[in-house]
């Protein structure tokens, strides 16, 4: 168990999105949890209510970042509910697993929609109210967005554009006192591989490989990846900017 994060977030608000799973439902409940009132954003409508049942500071969204006007309509939901914004945590993406001799443009186009655009789409929706608040943006990648990842090349070109987005708007907003920064997991117990449509046989053989090579001997968990989300978004964090935090037990070091 991690000890638990000092309530600096009570009165904050924060959107999260790919808030039904995972790192994203972790980090919703984490941030409720420290006092904050959470925006759960993701497709699944059944998926999203698990998570708001847990904390009733979370209030949830079915919506695919992808459409037309989505960053808008989240954005404005969150001024809606609560007035303000204060943090807005880019988890949603997907993965998907192409070797180059397979590699489709539906795939890319899509890929990059939903781990590039999308973010960016909302990020700058949720600009104006950043400033307002000196808040801060916490995107999620990869530790694929700096290590190679043969046989998903173009997921891992997705993340590692979501690292160079977190450098580059940590410069241009410095003097706007909005702070941007990004953790990186490693392989993590989520559903993300299954949603990719592998088998699980293929599943479970590719974290088997995965977590014989990580130093700590073990997958991630949602909570881990989630603690250093509040961690790196703490309104008292203020000097911390343009940071990409890897979280996968040494799997970079090896």
């Amino acid at each position: 168990m991690h000890s638990p994060v000092p309530s600096h977030f009570a009165h904050r608000v924060a959107i999260v999105t790919g808030a039904g799973s995972g790192i994203g439902r972790a980090t919703s409940i984490a941030l409720a949890q420290a006092g904050a009132r959470v925006l759960g954003v993701g497709r699944r409508k059944d998926a999203l209510e698990e998570t708001a049942h847990v904390h009733s500071a979370i209030t949830v969204l079915p919506l695919d970042i992808c459409e037309e006007g989505a960053a808008d309509t989240i954005v404005g939901t969150a001024l809606d509910l609560w007035g303000r914004l204060d943090v807005l945590v880019n988890n949603a993406g997907a993965t998907a697993v192409m070797p180059l001799a397979e590699t489709e443009r539906s795939v890319i186009t899509r890929l990059f929609e939903l781990n590039v655009t999308a973010p960016s789409m909302l990020a700058r929706a949720a600009l104006p109210h950043l400033r307002d608040s000196s808040g801060s943006i916490v995107n999620v990648s990869s530790t694929y967005g700096h290590r190679p990842l043969p046989g998903g090349a173009h997921y891992a070109a997705t993340k590692s554009a979501v690292e160079q987005l977190t450098r580059s708007w940590a410069l241009e907003l410095a003097s706007a006192g909005v702070r941007v920064n990004a953790i990186a997991p490693g392989p993590t117990k989520t559903d993300v591989l299954a949603a990719a449509g592998l088998p699980h046989d293929a599943i479970d053989e590719m974290v088997s490989r995965e977590r014989d090579r990580i130093p700590t001997g073990r997958l991630g968990d949602p909570e881990d990846v989630a603690h250093w989300i509040l961690r790196i978004a703490d309104p008292l964090a203020t000097h911390i900017t343009g940071q990409v935090l890897t979280v996968d037990g040494g799997l970079e070091l090896v």
